[in-house]
């Protein structure tokens, strides 16, 4: 752990002796803040339904729930894992939620067993694999993908449930003045995911294991119970999401969550993760999801058809992703030559 922290100590370090606003400029948060606000702008000149109060909380209606998701991403992402079941988790929590409320089963205890604790254990199952038997977590999560949206359309059938009690659809329909519930409790989780990924020692040792899964072991850094830790999060997280959805359209669909790890491992790495693992922050993947919210609401002002925005999303993250590759390139190739 020592040689970890003086490494990370030593280029914090380098870092502060830089100017204050070439730091503030060198931030990706900041270039990230800067984009969507352009795009904002933008948005508002193009379109004059933009700045509408329907469409700005359809907007946040929509970017709420893969924000939830996101943090999780963050966290796992930075372990140098993925998670490609979070969409099919989102449909079975929702499913089971809406089965367990028209069962009469009270709303608290139905989203709590039906949503969070399902994620969990669903979280909980896909870490073991990916520690325990050592399977990739990109295979052994896109095989539990498969398995939990299996189980979604046989327990649905293919067909939506609804008729769900008032109280709970009030969840995720209601509003604060004009601002959705949805909204604050996605932003509650965004500053507590920010918080721990930050300041708690914990969740900090994500980047130990990312940047140098041999160093943390050695450093005494329980990676195994870390790793399945954070899949247990973003399994949480996904279960939220699928009662919160559940509850905002009134009904569960077997087909809800399709694209909701791509949209999340978008939003991550144009936030400034590294699919290798060991970067990241929470903030960063927020205004990643804000600015594919702002190109998704984009398509639809201008009357783009919406099997594009699919298309969109992955054009996005290859983007991101070659972009991070090469800056990468570039700072090893400017660092070789200064010892050179």
């Amino acid at each position: 752990m020592l040689g970890i922290n003086n490494s990370m100590n030593a280029g914090i370090s380098s870092e502060m002796k830089l100017p204050l606003f070439k730091r503030i400029l060198q931030m990706r948060e900041f270039i990230l803040l800067v984009i969507v606000f352009a795009q904002f702008l933008v948005l508002s000149i193009i379109s004059p339904y933009f700045l509408t109060e329907e469409n700005i909380i359809a907007v946040v209606f929509g970017f709420s729930l893969d924000a939830i998701i996101a943090v999780g991403m963050t966290f796992v992402i930075a372990c140098g894992e993925f998670d490609m079941s979070v969409g099919s988790t989102l449909a079975l929590t929702g499913v089971i939620v809406a089965k367990m409320l028209l069962g009469g089963v009270p709303t608290v205890i139905a989203i709590l067993l039906g949503g969070i604790f399902l994620g969990i254990l669903i979280g909980l199952v896909n870490g073991l694999i990916v520690t325990k038997v050592g399977i990739n977590s990109f295979i052994t999560t896109l095989g539990m993908q498969g398995i939990v949206r299996g189980i979604s359309l046989i327990i649905t059938q293919g067909y939506p449930i609804s008729k769900l009690p008032q109280d709970f659809t009030a969840i995720g329909q209601g509003y604060v003045g004009k601002i959705p519930y949805t909204f604050f409790i996605m932003f509650f989780i965004i500053i507590l995911g920010e918080f721990l990924l930050r300041k708690v020692r914990y969740f900090r040792q994500t980047y130990y294991i990312g940047g140098n899964l041999t160093a943390a072991k050695y450093s005494g850094i329980n990676v195994d119970r870390v790793k399945i830790a954070m899949f247990m999060i973003i399994g949480m997280l996904s279960g939220i999401a699928g009662a919160l959805q559940t509850a905002r359209l009134g009904s569960a669909m077997s087909t809800a969550g399709q694209s909701a790890e791509l949209r999340a491992i978008s939003a991550v790495v144009i936030g400034g993760a590294a699919l290798s693992g060991g970067e990241g922050s929470v903030l960063g993947t927020f205004l990643g999801v804000i600015l594919l919210a702002f190109v998704v609401n984009a398509l639809v002002l201008l009357n783009v058809s919406i099997y594009w925005q699919s298309v969109v999303s992955g054009i996005v993250l290859l983007v991101a992703v070659a972009i991070d590759i090469l800056a990468k390139k570039s700072s090893l190739s400017d660092g070789g030559k200064k010892k050179a």
